[in-house]
């Protein structure tokens, strides 16, 4: 066979090899992994039928992710925003076309540097943001503050909390509510309850969202108009909400977590700082006291948990979703009517399989050449060509 044509066939191999690793571990890899996700059905034990006759199919279909952490202009390395970043966004992208939810909710912690960044910085990572979680009109994108997009209690100010809330054209603090279910979604890093302004604030429109609810909820049972106690509040759906926050409810650590996307078992039995890693006890009771929500859930700890609060009130910590904070990345699916709920987990790709198929990609190659050398000028002289440098006359 001629050289020429050896060569060909080599260098059409290589294409073929590294160019089916890229293709595969870059796009491919996202659609069987997500196509294993599915929907979870709402079982009529579990109340398949709203308290006004909804069906079934009537469910609002509701994606939940949690710190993408998108990186910023001070500690984010180049390569390192390119991996992660493009990891999030195909992951996305491909979520949304194959599974086509009708909201999703990101559960804080946008942003990675927002509690400092400059205003351009700033201009930057949203622009960013908007170009990975592109979304159709047919969904609706609901964010959260973290405490990475403000800063923590001592570090947030008005100016960073009205400049995230303009970029997402909603306060911080309010309920959405989508085929008769109520989202109430709680500014968790206000909740220190030491009396600052954003604090009274924030705490003030809770109460207010908590006589509105209880009040919507009297209005059914009393089966007649608006109560006197209850005149110029305003009417939400009558059912209790889904609370979804940046910070969990109190909790003593991760002790009871278990799971393929709970802390590592090194970590679980550490304990929880409040206000810092959890919200303090107090806080978490009132939120509990002043809404009984249904489930809650939450972000924040970049790991899976559940838990039960007063043996009543289910929270689910939603892991992070980014490949920054963990190997195994993870999005909830819920499908939510006004009496009952489902929940299913979907995992992405883990980042260990995608530099497996890269590096078996580089031993082939590897083993390609020396193949080649081999063949075409024998071992010796390869060996010699590639480790001096100097081509010997045979």
């Amino acid at each position: 066979m001629p050289r020429f044509s050896v060569r060909w066939i080599v260098a059409v191999v290589l294409i073929l090899v590294v160019g089916g690793a890229f293709f595969f571990c870059e796009y491919l890899i996202y659609y069987p992994t997500i196509l294993k996700c599915a929907w979870p059905k709402i079982s009529h034990a579990r109340g398949g039928e709203g308290i006004d006759g909804r069906p079934m199919d009537s469910a609002v279909r509701a994606m939940v992710l949690s710190d993408t952490h998108l990186l910023g202009a001070v500690g984010g390395h180049w390569f390192d925003k390119l991996r992660r970043e493009w990891q999030m966004e195909r992951a996305f992208q491909t979520a949304l076309w194959l599974l086509r939810p009708e909201i999703v909710f990101i559960l804080g912690d946008i942003f990675d540097e927002g509690k400092w960044s400059s205003q351009k910085h700033w201009e930057d990572d949203v622009r960013r943001f908007h170009r990975m979680f592109r979304h159709s009109t047919d969904t609706e994108l609901v964010v959260l503050v973290g405490n990475h997009d403000i800063g923590f209690h001592y570090e947030m100010d008005w100016f960073k909390l009205q400049r995230f809330e303009k970029v997402f054209n909603a306060s911080s603090t309010r309920i959405v509510t989508k085929k008769g279910v109520n989202f109430l979604l709680v500014n968790s890093v206000a909740l220190h309850g030491d009396g600052c302004p954003i604090c009274q604030s924030v705490e003030k429109e809770l109460i207010k969202l908590s006589r509105d609810l209880n009040c919507s909820l009297q209005n059914l049972q009393s089966g007649s108009g608006v109560m006197d106690s209850c005149e110029g509040s305003q009417l939400y759906p009558p059912t209790p909400p889904i609370m979804l926050q940046h910070y969990p409810l109190y909790r003593v650590s991760d002790a009871g977590c278990t799971g393929q996307d709970a802390a590592p078992p090194e970590e679980r039995h550490l304990l929880f700082r409040e206000k810092y890693d959890v919200l303090s006890k107090e806080a978490s009771q009132r939120l509990l006291n002043w809404f009984k929500p249904r489930l809650i859930l939450s972000g924040h700890t970049h790991s899976g948990c559940e838990v039960l609060h007063d043996n009543k009130y289910p929270e689910i910590s939603v892991p992070s979703f980014s490949w920054r904070n963990r190997n195994n990345p993870s999005f909830i699916l819920a499908s939510v009517s006004p009496a009952s709920y489902a929940l299913s987990k979907c995992f992405l790709p883990e980042e260990s399989t995608v530099i497996g198929v890269y590096c078996s990609a580089g031993a082939c190659l590897l083993l390609l050449f020396l193949a080649h050398c081999l063949w075409m000028k024998g071992l010796l002289q390869c060996l010699s060509l590639c480790l001096l440098g100097k081509h010997k006359s045979l």
